[in-house]
């Protein structure tokens, strides 16, 4: 994992909308455009609340089958020690690789409690979630595949490990942001560089927003303003 962000750098972080931070992303070219963030499959449940950020504590799941020796399967709790060896803030992903994804859920109000408690912010699943307004009332963000009225026989299998999340791919420990727009990455290398490409790029588009809405607007002016950005 790369350095830790300080708390000064992540609450501005934080506060950036989803579209300019992956704005500022581009101008790094790190990676594809096409690539970074989790497509509409993953949906934002509480586009009210604040940008959510914070470091990924993943999780494999399954439960759309019942156990073959019991009736339940056993409650598992050496997850939550990993998730505190994450820096925090944390957010929780959350894959379902059960055959019929989604049929139940993890997260009800009493795992988002408990993780609230453990230093979460939100959670990410590409299956499903329950007990909303729980979880809205904390200010617990959580983005989600769908909404189950069950926990059906949702048990963790795996965690630590690489997920996959709305064609995202997300390691442990990698920063996340999301806000009703969707959820992103942000690359830890260039992490401390996109406040200010933000910053300009916020700039510029006032600019021509501005331009727009001025009463000496014209098609040449407009043109003029784009071009000086273009070689």
């Amino acid at each position: 994992m790369n350095a830790i962000l300080t708390s000064a750098q992540l609450e501005i972080l934080r506060r950036l909308d989803a579209c300019t931070l992956a704005n500022a992303i581009e101008t790094f070219h790190e990676r594809l455009r096409n690539e970074g963030f989790a497509d509409n499959s993953v949906r934002c449940l509480f586009p009210r609340l604040t940008p959510m950020l914070g470091y990924a504590a993943t999780v494999k799941v399954r439960g759309s089958a019942p156990p073959t020796a019991d009736h339940r399967y056993p409650d598992r709790t050496d997850w939550w020690d990993y998730i505190l060896s994450l820096p925090a803030p944390r957010v929780v992903v959350v894959q379902d690789v059960a055959t019929k994804i989604g049929l139940g859920s993890l997260l009800g109000a009493v795992h988002v409690n408990i993780l609230h408690a453990l230093g979460c912010v939100g959670a990410v699943t590409n299956g499903a979630v329950r007990d909303l307004p729980p979880a809205e009332k904390l200010g617990f963000q959580l983005f989600a595949g769908s909404i189950s009225v069950s926990h059906a026989y949702v048990h963790i299998v795996e965690f630590g490990t690489p997920v996959e999340i709305g064609g995202l791919k997300i390691q442990s420990g990698d920063l996340l942001h999301g806000d009703l727009h969707g959820v992103q990455s942000v690359p830890l290398d260039i992490a401390g560089k996109i406040p200010l490409a933000a910053a300009e790029i916020i700039a510029r588009e006032q600019e021509l927003i501005t331009l727009c809405q001025s009463k000496d607007f014209s098609i040449e002016k407009l043109r003029a303003a784009i071009a000086k950005d273009r070689p």
